[in-house]
């Protein structure tokens, strides 16, 4: 008799709580300060609203652990839009897209997408799943370490 085997880990959505992605750049300061944050197969991103209704992009590549934290600006759409070195990055709900002018480099598919506060909490509780999440990844890991 064979037995079918669950989802493998990796394919897991990661850790995260009201504030983003445990241990990873892509988290904000409070819980009240998290807009928006979201995970495609290559990146994490998370959008905070920082003093002065000003919002802040903090993002990380996962290959290798490039962080990016810079100011972000909301569209009227509701997407955010980051602009570093000519690179331009649009976060939706759908995506992150990188771009230089009118020319897409990249459109990475969110595989994970929470923006805290749109909908109600439940009136009653989920139970908790017992399987144990995967560490966080090696480029995740150390988030406060020296910069080369």
């Amino acid at each position: 008799m064979l037995l079918a085997v669950g989802i493998p880990a990796a394919s897991a959505a990661p850790t995260s709580d009201a504030r983003g992605y445990v241990d990873s750049t892509a988290r904000c300061a409070s819980a009240d300060a998290t807009v928006l944050f979201g995970s495609t197969d290559a990146s994490r991103v998370a959008i905070c609203s920082v003093s002065g209704g000003k919002y802040e992009y903090r993002g990380v590549r996962l290959r290798d652990g490039a962080k990016l934290i810079v100011p972000a600006t909301r569209n009227d759409d509701g997407a955010f839009r980051v602009e570093n070195s000519g690179i331009e990055y649009l976060v939706t709900s759908k995506s992150l897209v990188l771009s230089v002018g009118e020319k897409v480099i990249r459109e990475e598919p969110m595989v994970d997408f929470h923006r805290p506060g749109a909908a109600p909490a439940p009136a009653t509780a989920s139970p908790t799943p017992t399987t144990p999440l995967p560490p966080p990844l090696a480029a995740e890991v150390g988030g406060s370490g020296a910069r080369r």
